[in-house]
């Protein structure tokens, strides 16, 4: 989200909060978790409707049709995975603003740049599996700052993912059904 827009979102909720009689919230802004709750949800959604209107209606209808694939560039006819689309989306963030970072991460990850790096990220990641549903919040100090990180479960929404996860010549886990957490996504705010 851009910098005017995520100022507009704190504005708007700070008058709304003040509207209610809470001068206390009014002053301090938005939480942590609220802040990164909200980006998820943009981010669940984006990432979600890629999967299910776009990357579920490519691939094997013809010669001509465009596929989805892990090496789209080199094809003719390829179109980026929706893990890389989201790739893609955190990179042109990081490159507009400091404000917060997201990626996504597995335990069980393809391609190793989206393994856990950090303990905590690490702890999150576990926490999503073993506790379906659930979003998990911790705090880390990093190069000497203080970041709220928060790591949400990324579940497997269609059969094309599952099918190319669990026949990936590099992935670690073979056996993922509709529903599973396969990964998470991990968003994180300097304090």
């Amino acid at each position: 989200m851009k910098k005017a827009a995520m100022i507009g979102v704190v504005v708007a909720s700070s008058m709304l909060l003040s509207a209610c009689g809470d001068e206390q919230a009014a002053t301090t802004g938005i939480s942590p978790q609220k802040y990164t709750d909200s980006l998820f949800a943009v981010m669940k959604a984006d990432r979600t409707n890629y999967t299910k209107l776009i990357i579920k209606r490519l691939g094997p209808q013809g010669a001509d049709a465009i596929k989805p694939h892990e090496y789209w560039e080199d094809l003719d006819n390829g179109a980026p995975l929706p893990a890389q689309m989201f790739r893609f989306g955190a990179e042109a963030v990081a490159d507009m603003t400091t404000d917060f970072a997201y990626s996504l991460q597995s335990i069980w990850p393809i391609n190793p740049q989206n393994a856990p790096k950090t303990p905590l990220e690490k702890e999150g990641l576990q926490f999503i599996v073993d506790n379906p549903g659930k979003n998990f919040y911790g705090e880390e100090d990093l190069g000497g700052v203080t970041y709220y990180t928060a790591v949400y479960p990324d579940v497997a929404v269609a059969t094309p993912c599952i099918a190319c996860h669990n026949a990936h010549k590099d992935s670690p886990r073979t056996d993922f059904e509709m529903g599973d957490v396969m990964g998470g996504v991990v968003i994180r705010v300097p304090l």
